[in-house]
């Protein structure tokens, strides 16, 4: 009994890491010189060796993340440019740029001391005056990045929570449920994402949030395997659903 018990959490253990290197090797099959924003490959270094392979897929879960999440930021300024207005003489590049920029670690002025979770729901806010955009992009990064332990790197001694991961995969359901349907005092959306008329389909915002959920989703599975951790399934109704926390 005990070599069968053995031997299923191995299956487990291989067929969890068999979903993590389809899903990295589905997201690199295109150079990425091909694939606009996505994340530039690097040359093997020294630091590589301290490197386990899990904490090498973590780095591509992450990288891969924020190439998602800077192509929604740059939709969403397409879709409603009078969020960039809100900025005196800003780009969509200067204003990406900005955004991630490593030395900001997701920290602005204008959000005090807020980050993660707390700036997106400053976008939502039907009394904000400030760049929507701006707040929503900023709050989903810094909480993703808070679920990596606001690392960018990972090495042999690291360990990542399976749980924060988890929460912040139904972190980006709850936003891409309030992105499509948060609407001011009259009635507006706060923010356009997709469109779906008569004569227009566009749901590439939602290509892009499934992405960014099946990263943080299938990391948080298989470090909980790895470890031996129980994760905390979460059902929320997405009316009512709130962010969950990240530790």
């Amino acid at each position: 009994m005990k070599r069968l018990i053995t031997r299923t959490t191995a299956i487990r253990h291989g067929i969890a890491l068999g979903l993590t290197v389809l899903v990295v090797c589905g997201c690199t099959s295109t150079p990425p010189a091909q694939r606009h924003g996505a994340p530039a490959e690097r040359e093997f270094s020294m630091a590589d060796l301290a490197k386990s392979d899990i904490d090498q897929v973590a780095e591509i879960h992450l990288d891969h993340s924020m190439a998602s999440l800077r192509l929604v930021m740059e939709k969403l300024y397409r879709r409603n440019p009078r969020e960039l207005h809100k900025n005196a003489n800003a780009t969509i590049e200067t204003a990406i740029g900005r955004a991630f920029d490593p030395a900001t670690k997701w920290t602005f002025a204008e959000f005090d001391s807020r980050r993660g979770v707390e700036v997106l729901h400053l976008a939502f806010r039907s009394d904000y005056a400030g760049d929507r955009v701006f707040a929503f992009i900023v709050g989903l990064g810094g909480m993703i990045h808070q679920a990596y332990n606001e690392q960018q790197a990972f090495y042999l001694l690291d360990q990542l929570d399976p749980q924060n991961l988890y929460n912040a995969a139904r972190n980006v359901e709850i936003a891409a449920w309030k992105l499509s349907n948060a609407r001011g005092t009259h009635g507006e959306l706060l923010l356009l994402s997709n469109e779906s008329a008569a004569t227009v389909h566009n749901l590439s915002f939602e290509r892009e949030f499934g992405k960014l959920i099946a990263y943080q989703d299938i990391l948080a599975r298989v470090l909980a395997q790895r470890t031996n951790r129980t994760l905390r399934f979460v059902v929320q109704n997405a009316a009512s659903a709130v962010f969950l926390p990240i530790y």
